[in-house]
């Protein structure tokens, strides 16, 4: 505290929305088309065609059975609270429990993992990404976190693993999609909100703050 204002460091780690981002293979790019302009119209606006799973991005139930809950349904105490974020750019392919057992992890907490992936960034597709194993799955279920955040489009192996996808979605609130590269590792003010949408994902922003 300096001359009776609390300092705070804002960080956004959501990716920005363009024709260009990167997307995870076989799901569509995003399309942001102007239908009026200025001067010839009074205002601009744009239609919005995107995926739901584009970019920084929250998943529900739904997006793995029918009938489950939508994005709608999470509940909004997922969304906010403090957070921890754990340093596993040591990591070089695989996150197994292992790699958690020194964090200290506890009942109802907000839990974000920044790997390699951030380091690497979202300049291309990266067909190696840094992803959960189901042990490592396991142990956060096990641990009680309420919200998961992780730094790429996907958190289980390309082509395989759908089980860690499963165990996550249907015990936490998964964020995918962060941008953890300026954010260091320690305990932070977690802000995520999806848009509330009835399907099964749907586009967030996510700020952390650091007090």
């Amino acid at each position: 505290m300096s001359g009776g204002f609390i300092l705070r460091q804002f960080f956004d780690v959501s990716l920005l929305i363009t024709e260009e981002m990167v997307v995870y293979p076989g799901k569509p790019s995003p399309s942001i088309q102007r239908y009026a302009s200025i001067p010839r119209d009074n205002v601009n606006e744009s239609i919005l065609t995107l995926g739901s799973h584009t970019g920084t991005h929250v998943e529900s139930r739904l997006h793995l059975q029918d009938g489950k809950e939508s994005v709608a349904d999470l509940p909004l105490d997922h969304f906010y609270g403090k957070c921890k974020v754990f340093d596993l750019i040591h990591v070089e392919n695989e996150i197994h429990s292992q790699d958690l057992e020194t964090f200290d992890i506890q009942p109802g907490d907000i839990v974000l993992l920044k790997t390699r992936n951030s380091t690497l960034g979202y300049v291309k597709f990266l067909e190696n990404y840094v992803h959960l194993k189901m042990d490592a799955a396991e142990y956060l279920v096990n641990a009680g976190i309420k919200t998961l955040g992780f730094d790429y489009l996907s958190v289980k192996k390309p082509d395989g693993d759908d089980e860690v996808r499963e165990i996550l979605i249907n015990n936490t609130t998964l964020f995918l999609g962060l941008n953890l590269a300026g954010v260091q590792e320690g305990e932070y003010t977690f802000l995520g909100l999806p848009l509330r949408i009835n399907t099964d994902g749907a586009p967030a922003r996510v700020i952390l703050v650091k007090e």
